[in-house]
């Protein structure tokens, strides 16, 4: 079978030199014809006319582009009718459940109060809204109906310090914020404020209580794909912290893969340990695409996160869960703890390198799971990922490109595109990519209005940054 790719290094952890090459432990293989008609090499991807490399994965068919969707109603569609009778979202200290009629009650109630005058100003297209939270069943609930109703979430760290926050809301524009009460002081003053922990705030999540798939649509039907669904930051390689601007065509050919990918468990019930917060670019895809395919999102909550990696153990095995996104240090934790669980299939390791002693350690204690590693960045979404026991069976790859991603490498001082195995800045282009950085002092190599234009599509330059003249 075709090789997975191998994409080296975390762009912020590692150097701006990057790899991308095939394993050479399979066979090797016939050419075959590329999308514009040129040899694609079988087991590299590598395309001789664009110089560039293809996925690997069939191609994954998107709703068109000029269609109203947000992602949220895209979400909608994935799931099952009736809806899933297991919990949308589990409290991993406390326990407390939201099903999915309530999940979606929930949502349709607060982002009707959202079009209207029941918060300080109706929001919708256009708008920004600073989210400043902790991980909190209500935040995913939030986020839908913010999406839905065209405005663009901007969530962000809610340890920040009052000036550092300052400057995230700048960055984005926000015209309103959401908040609880130990993070609210650290908004800029005058900037319009919700409490999530207020009364007020939880009465608008259940004024519709009890209508669940007979009720009125998410969203009206007039946001375009093309709209800013979220703004989040990003460090980058190096500079200060930037704003980085996703579309809801972004998340939806992000959740369209992870969805192509899903492989249900035989378990029954897939339950998720969401590790990273809600705030971060992992947690925030996380939650959003575990509720489109109809897990319970075991949420680690304030309560529970300050255990640190033992609480999350701990609640890993005491909710029995089946998948867990992880970055490296939480991988090594599972590795040398005591923990048995029974009910895991699958880890999702991300955010930075994996080192191979760990990789192989976990394969021995866990023989019967998954370490599926990908890589990806706030700025190109997912760009590769391990799939199947196949692919989880090459230590230090970091999987297979993603569907509908294309990328190239070029030399660092001429620009060049290389071949395969040869060092360079990486380059990516498709649908999941940002569609923008703040448009001032640092921006990306490569990006608008910068671009290297290969067959009508733009290239996103990842791994080196340079100031703006």
């Amino acid at each position: 079978s075709p090789c997975p790719q191998r994409v080296c290094d975390s762009l912020p952890h590692q150097s701006p030199l990057h790899r991308l090459a095939p394993l050479t432990s399979f066979p090797s293989q016939s050419k075959m014809s590329s999308a514009h008609g040129g040899a694609m090499d079988a087991r590299s991807g590598y395309c001789t006319t664009t110089k560039s490399f293809r996925s690997l994965r069939p191609p994954l068919p998107l709703p068109p582009a000029d269609v109203p969707l947000t992602f949220p109603a895209f979400a909608l569609s994935l799931l099952p009718s009736p809806l899933p009778a297991h919990p949308a979202l589990l409290d991993a200290a406390t326990g407390d459940a939201v099903s999915y009629p309530a999940f979606l009650s929930q949502a349709r109630a607060l982002a009707a109060a959202l079009r209207s005058r029941a918060l300080p100003l109706p929001l919708g297209r256009g708008d920004v809204a600073f989210v400043l939270a902790p991980s909190r069943l209500d935040v995913p609930v939030l986020y839908f109906a913010l999406l839905a109703v065209g405005a663009a979430v901007s969530p962000a760290n809610p340890a920040l310090t009052a000036a550092e926050v300052s400057r995230l809301v700048s960055l984005s524009g926000a015209s309103v914020a959401f908040a609880v009460s130990s993070t609210a002081a650290k908004l800029p003053a005058g900037l319009p404020t919700v409490l999530l922990d207020s009364p007020h705030f939880r009465s608008l999540l259940h004024c519709n209580q009890g209508d669940n798939e007979s009720s009125a649509p998410l969203d009206a039907g007039a946001v375009r794909q093309s709209a800013t669904a979220t703004i989040q930051y990003s460090s980058g390689t190096s500079g200060r912290v930037k704003a980085v601007a996703l579309s809801h065509r972004s998340l939806i050919a992000t959740g369209a893969g992870l969805h192509a990918h899903h492989v249900k468990s035989r378990k029954g019930v897939e339950r998720n340990l969401m590790s990273a917060p809600m705030f971060h670019s992992m947690g925030f895809s996380s939650v959003l695409n575990g509720l489109a395919q109809g897990r319970t999102m075991v949420v680690m909550t304030d309560a529970a996160a300050r255990a640190g990696l033992r609480g999350m153990l701990e609640a890993a095995e005491r909710w029995e869960v089946t998948e867990i996104t992880a970055a490296p240090p939480m991988v090594l934790a599972i590795t040398r703890d005591r923990y048995r669980l029974k009910s895991l299939v699958r880890v999702v390791c991300g955010g930075a390198p994996l080192p191979t002693p760990v990789a192989e350690q976990f394969r021995r204690r866990f023989p019967h799971v998954d370490l599926r590693t990908g890589y990806g960045s706030t700025e190109a979404g997912a760009v590769s990922l391990m799939v199947d026991r196949d692919e989880c069976s090459h230590v230090g790859s970091a999987g297979r490109i993603n569907h509908n991603v294309e990328a190239k490498i070029v030399d660092i001082v001429t620009g060049e595109p290389l071949s395969v195995g040869q060092k360079g800045e990486l380059c990516l282009r498709g649908p999941s990519i940002m569609t923008g950085d703040e448009p001032t002092s640092i921006v990306q190599q490569c990006t608008l209005p910068s671009v290297l234009v290969i067959s009508g599509y733009s290239f996103l330059c990842l791994c080196r940054l340079r100031r703006r003249r």
